[in-house]
């Protein structure tokens, strides 16, 4: 049997408060005028991940993944009218995100709020929702929120990442505390914004650490954490 490899990517973002992810309007069949994640097929001499990086740029002329691993591979047999085809679905994580520009198969390109995103075509569905769940996960026990944040950044901007990706508000002290206090996740810079408004805010950049520990737990009150890991709230 001969099948077909593609890529596929959850682009994500936050733009105005509000986690985004990049969904392309497909121009030709199958599923012509549908919103899709963007992606294809991967060529014969290409690895993987120069595969996604290039259906990015070509799709929606975002020239750059940021913060790019693989999220899973996609294989139900009935999944492309096309034929037998296996995607390796990547997640994307992007500060700043420009504004994008359809190309390639794509007739539009849009950031669209995850809270308003509509029926997708193939199993893109599925897809998304392992990666928004894999970027709610990580940002539990790992620095990844830092990758949706400029170079230097004020704790408060690092937690409207937070709420952003999770949909939920955080006391801004405790979350400060937890921020500051967790090691290797946040180091200061020792500069401050220009605090035009208001009193500076002094920045920080990311930390070394891989692992938080502990993590920043999301609020889950049926959970009895017998570890006394504090959830972001400050709650034990």
């Amino acid at each position: 049997m001969t099948f077909a490899v593609t890529v596929d990517l959850v682009v994500l973002t936050i733009r105005d408060s509000a986690l985004c992810v990049l969904l392309v309007r497909r121009a030709y069949p199958p599923f012509a005028g549908d919103l899709a994640l963007p992606g294809g097929f991967v060529l014969q001499d290409e690895d993987l991940g120069d595969a996604a990086a290039r259906e990015l740029a070509e799709e929606t002329g975002v020239p750059d993944a940021g913060h790019l691993e693989q999220l899973g591979s996609y294989g139900t047999p009935d999944r492309d009218p096309r034929g037998r085809v296996v995607t390796i679905a990547y997640l994307a994580l992007l500060p700043d995100a420009p504004a994008p520009r359809a190309g390639g198969d794509a007739a539009e390109a849009h950031w669209v709020p995850v809270s308003a995103v509509p029926a997708l075509a193939f199993d893109h569905d599925r897809i998304l929702a392992d990666g928004l769940e894999r970027a709610r996960a990580k940002l539990e026990y790992s620095p990844l929120a830092t990758a949706f944040c400029p170079p230097e950044f004020t704790i408060a901007e690092l937690r409207g990442v937070y709420e952003a990706v999770w949909s939920a508000p955080l006391d801004p002290r405790n979350f400060h505390r937890k921020a500051t206090s967790t090691p290797g996740f946040v180091t200061p810079t020792g500069r401050s914004t220009a605090g035009e408004r208001g009193r500076p805010a002094q920045l920080f950049r990311r930390g070394p650490a891989a692992i938080l520990y502990p993590p920043l737990l999301r609020a889950t009150p049926e959970i009895d954490r017998k570890d006394g890991a504090a959830g972001p709230d400050g709650t034990g």
